[in-house]
């Protein structure tokens, strides 16, 4: 009996074996499913994650909730400035007392160091805005780019189009105030709406080489006509070219805490996202690094 059990569960191994042999050759047999990627957990009150090839939501958290932008509403103001008509971005700007009076009257908020009289291009421009989170440049493109006879009007003409754009993009839950995060009561998004922004902002060229860029000189013309070169802007996001981090922009302040509209690109995949009311600065690093590493998994 014992020999007899023993041959019949030879005889079953041996066919099993032959049948997987089979399978195996003829590629039926299917690979275990890849196991589940675990969420991570992230401090920032909200965050949102996509799959930014296609707009797929990977990650959420409290996406939908309004919170202070602080300075990631700057993307919003480039967006703005690179959606005109017949853009050149060489065309020179001087910058007004103006800028530097709305500096000192919101107490020196993070600046480019414009200095009053120079001309500056709408590109250096750009660079002063989006690498040092200059509010004095982001003043400047929207006294140039919106319309009226007075800097006030043209400033709140030109916040009125980023309205517009924020509606066009189906930015539901967003509404700015300010052209660069400093709020005047009413300027909030979400992580859903920033991240929505981003992959659109980020389909300009021009758009993404600033962002990108870790460190820009610019040479500016004084009133007199000689050249300035100006102290180097230093892009405020470290996180820059970790694990193929292209961009986008950081936002800190005392309500909004800390902000991060980010993008990266790694072996063909491309992620996008936002955290918004970080604990702190490290937090926010941490965090966003957390939801990049966790998007590259999903999409893989």
């Amino acid at each position: 009996m014992i020999t007899a059990t023993k041959g019949l569960r030879v005889r079953r191994a041996a066919a099993v074996a032959v049948t997987t042999g089979a399978m195996l050759a003829t590629g039926a047999l299917t690979a275990a499913p890849a196991q589940a990627v675990t969420a991570p957990t992230i401090t920032a009150k909200g965050g949102f994650l996509m799959n930014s090839a296609t707009g797929t939501t990977l990650f959420a958290k409290s996406a939908d909730t309004k919170r202070l932008t602080a300075s990631t509403t700057k993307i919003m103001t480039a967006k703005v400035v690179l959606s005109q008509s017949n853009l050149n971005l060489d065309t020179k700007v001087t910058i007004k007392k103006a800028v530097s009076d709305y500096m000192v009257a919101k107490g020196y908020p993070s600046s480019a160091h414009l200095i009053v009289g120079d001309k500056v291009t709408v590109r250096q421009l750009l660079y002063g805005m989006m690498l040092p989170s200059g509010c004095d440049a982001a003043m400047a493109l929207a006294d140039k780019f919106g319309t009226g006879t007075t800097v006030n009007a043209r400033v709140k003409s030109f916040i009125g189009k980023m309205n517009t754009m924020a509606k066009n993009l189906g930015m539901t839950n967003t509404h700015f105030d300010s052209f660069d995060g400093i709020s005047n009561g009413s300027n909030y998004s979400t992580p859903r709406d920033l991240t929505k922004l981003a992959r659109s902002a980020m389909k300009s060229t021009t758009f993404k080489t600033v962002v990108k860029t870790k460190s820009y000189t610019a040479k500016t013309i004084t009133s007199s006509g000689s050249t300035r070169t100006m102290a180097a802007w230093t892009n405020t996001n470290t996180l820059l070219g970790w694990n193929g981090t292209l961009g986008i922009k950081t936002g800190s302040g005392t309500e909004a805490k800390y902000c991060l509209v980010f993008a990266a690109t790694l072996n063909g995949e491309s992620v996008m996202g936002t955290v918004m009311t970080a604990p702190s600065a490290t937090d926010r690093t941490a965090d966003v690094k957390k939801l990049i590493n966790y998007g590259y998994a999903r999409i893989s």
